[in-house]
């Protein structure tokens, strides 16, 4: 295979709805290229990039695969992307390593989940678009429809540069309006016949061309002026228009295709290697944290982006690389970075699905992968100058927003499944994986129900580990509202030495600013900041010697040990001023221990006394939804304890804000999925705590309390 110059690569990703033909069409595309000789179907379970087992029991992808074509002396970089809500991540991952997007369309259903998702990120990272309306063999394709939804989701910059004379079944032609030409397909696909438009689409023609016209002439104010003196471009000016409108976001091009039948693929990659931006020409680039711009320049030293990591069964890591300037070649050694280790890059790789073609060099701008690299993850900078001091801004992925407790079903297999969820999700960065020592459980989050249903897959199919998903417990705390006095003995007897201890308390609830209590003498006090927010306070107010100084340190250790359990339900109790102000010792049986035990069974006996309170977690909350589909999802929040703080507007969504307590979101993606069909989305931040309502804490200490009855 030829290296190919920065110049001479362009790099784009495969974005839009689940069942709008990616797949397919990155096959066609390779095909075309000549990369495979004939075409493999997702029904077959035979295409370059659902390559994978699951993908295979799904037809569907779950990862993204790369791969590339080659063109009018052009390499094209292809990152077909999964389609659903689920793999956001995938998506972000792609789109820092193309300079364009190809939003795919199923022209029987038009705007989808898919396609609103790609247009938010694309439109965050500032990536030019291109949009094909796949899928126009089929009996329900209707182009015209599908291009008026289009102009309203994404307004006026949608710009027809082709479109279908016959869609539907049997569809095999399309006029072009930059070539003004009609292509005909033989059936099969293959070479298609170019031919003057026929007298019966002029009017059309003209009429779409126009408008095209009228676009690209907005890609540079030379041409806007000559469109106004003259009312036309010529092919070449429209040409030059397209480019630059394409590059700035001010035009988004639609194309023609039925992949399945290879129409109309060709013309696509052929207006690629025209129209989307190389590297250097692209007009967003990613930056170094520093802040200085990427330049694709292939003399520099070289830097390499790692944008994502795989592991496949038979080759082990794969690492995916773009060459972010110099070259790459084979045996070099290379400096990562996050941690200043050296990696040796054995072998360099070009991708197409699940076929590799080992190359000895790579320059600026391309995407290639390399195996067997020992310390590399994703957003890894590697460079070949020591000490470089500098790497490339990471990738932000989405916060998960679904989050289970999971747990294997054998006790015996915990450990295993503790480091295989740790290997998982260091090739999936929009899922977490936390060991909750407060809820003594394995939290995963991820971004839906289906995401977590991935990785289950996997448990049970490849990793053979049959685990169960459970309601994740909430981390409540308990705090008290008024001030209460207890006291407790500890007196133990049993042949020798014994155990005796006695402690007087009296407790209060602490607040910032709050004034010292003057009931009782104060020694010293003690604050410690508790690691899971709030303060215990801890006052010595002994007298006479009743308790000697040494036992209190005892005293505050057993305190301690209720406040990590605390008496209501056993989670954390925070905010609260303890004032030991009496006890009583024995000159022989009184140690540590005793005091221990006893410190802590009067904080008890006081803390049930002293208005106890349960708080539970409060999140802000941002639900973007549909506008005509706001009134269903507010009466949800609403059954969820949910206060609605305001509402605004974006484009043609409502988002709705709102403080909602955590206990009531469990499967909440999974309900707003089934509300709004999968287009509303949402995001979370935690807020602060709050005493839950009386109805509330009543349940959660019956439930407590049977819980202990039963480990009892």
């Amino acid at each position: 295979m030829k290296v190919y110059h920065t110049s001479e690569i362009k790099n784009v990703a495969l974005l839009g709805g689940a069942k709008s033909g990616k797949t397919t069409l990155a096959e066609a595309m390779s095909f075309e290229g000549g990369i495979i000789s004939r075409l493999g179907t997702v029904d077959d379970k035979n295409t370059l990039s659902d390559y994978r087992e699951i993908e295979m029991e799904r037809k569907s992808s779950v990862v993204s695969s790369v791969l590339y074509s080659e063109y009018n002396n052009k390499k094209i970089n292809i990152i077909d992307v999964p389609g659903y809500s689920d793999y956001q991540g995938e998506v972000v991952a792609a789109l820092h390593a193309v300079e364009a997007a190809i939003v795919v369309i199923n022209s029987q259903i038009g705007v989808e989940v898919g396609t609103e998702i790609a247009f938010r990120h694309t439109s965050k990272l500032a990536i030019p678009l291109i949009f094909v309306m796949n899928q126009l063999d089929q009996e329900k394709a209707n182009f015209d429809e599908q291009i008026k939804e289009l102009k309203e989701f994404f307004g006026e910059k949608i710009t027809v540069v082709q479109y279908p004379v016959n869609a539907g079944v049997g569809f095999d032609s399309f006029v072009d309006l930059i070539t003004q030409k009609m292509y005909k397909y033989p059936k099969g696909g293959g070479k298609p016949e170019i031919t003057d438009i026929p007298a019966s689409e002029k009017d059309k023609a003209e009429q779409l061309r126009l408008l095209l016209v009228e676009n690209a002439a907005s890609g540079s104010d030379e041409l806007m002026e000559k469109y106004f003196d003259q009312g036309d471009l010529a092919i070449d000016e429209v040409r030059k228009g397209l480019r630059l409108g394409i590059a700035s976001r001010n035009v988004f091009p639609v194309l023609c295709t039925s992949a399945k039948e290879d129409v109309g693929v060709g013309r696509l990659l052929e207006f690629i290697t025209f129209n989307v931006p190389s590297p250097t020409e692209a007009l967003h680039t990613k930056t170094l944290v520093s802040g200085e711009k990427v330049t694709y320049d292939e003399s520099a030293p070289t830097a390499l982006f790692v944008f994502k990591t795989a592991n496949e069964p038979h080759v082990g890591d794969i690492t995916f690389i773009k060459v972010m300037s110099g070259e790459l070649t084979e045996g070099m050694d290379v400096i990562n970075s996050i941690n200043e280790s050296k990696e040796r890059i054995a072998q360099i790789f070009v991708n197409s699905g699940k076929n590799r073609v080992k190359i000895e060099k790579a320059s600026a701008g391309d995407i290639v992968s390399t195996i067997k690299l020992k310390d590399v993850s994703i957003n890894a900078t590697l460079t070949s100058v020591k000490n470089a001091g500098d790497r490339f801004n990471a990738i932000q992925f989405p916060e998960p927003i679904y989050t289970t407790a999971i747990r294997a079903v054998e006790s015996s297999d915990e450990e295993k499944l503790g480091v295989v969820l740790n290997e998982y999700v260091s090739h999936d960065s929009s899922m977490r994986v936390e060991v909750a020592r407060e809820l003594k459980q394995t939290l995963v989050k991820g971004m839906g129900e289906f995401h977590i249903n991935t990785l289950k897959w996997y448990l049970d199919n490849v990793y053979k580990i049959p685990v169960e998903f459970i309601a994740p417990k909430i981390p409540y705390r308990e705090t008290i509202t008024k001030s209460s006095e207890a006291s407790y003995r500890h007196k133990k007897q049993s042949g020798g030495a014994g155990q005796f201890g006695e402690v007087f308390m009296m407790i209060e609830p602490y607040y910032d600013g709050m004034p010292n209590q003057k009931k009782y003498p104060i020694r010293n006090t003690e604050t410690i900041e508790l690691a899971w927010g709030g303060k215990l306070v801890f006052n010595n107010c002994i007298v006479g010697g009743a308790i000697d100084a040494r036992f209190m340190p005892a005293i505050l250790k057993g305190i301690m040990e209720k406040m990590e359990e605390g008496p209501l339900t056993g989670s954390y109790a925070r905010d609260i001023v303890v004032n030991v102000f009496d006890g009583k010792m024995h000159p022989v049986d009184s140690n540590e221990m005793a005091f221990k035990l006893a410190g802590r069974n009067a904080f008890k006996e006081a803390f049930k006394t002293a208005g106890p309170k349960i708080l539970e977690p409060i999140y802000d909350m941002e639900v973007i939804v549909p506008s005509e589909l706001m009134g269903g999802v507010m009466t949800d929040l609403q059954s969820r304890r949910a206060i609605v703080m305001g509402m605004d507007s974006e484009g043609f969504n409502s988002v709705i804000k709102a403080k909602v307590p955590l206990a009531e979101m469990y499967r909440y993606s999974t309900a707003l999925s089934s509300l709004t069909s999968g287009r509303g989305t949402f995001v979370m931040r935690f807020a602060e705590y709050e005493a839950v309502p009386a109805d509330v804490q009543t349940k959660l200490l019956k439930t407590y309390e049977e819980q202990n009855k039963d480990e009892e």
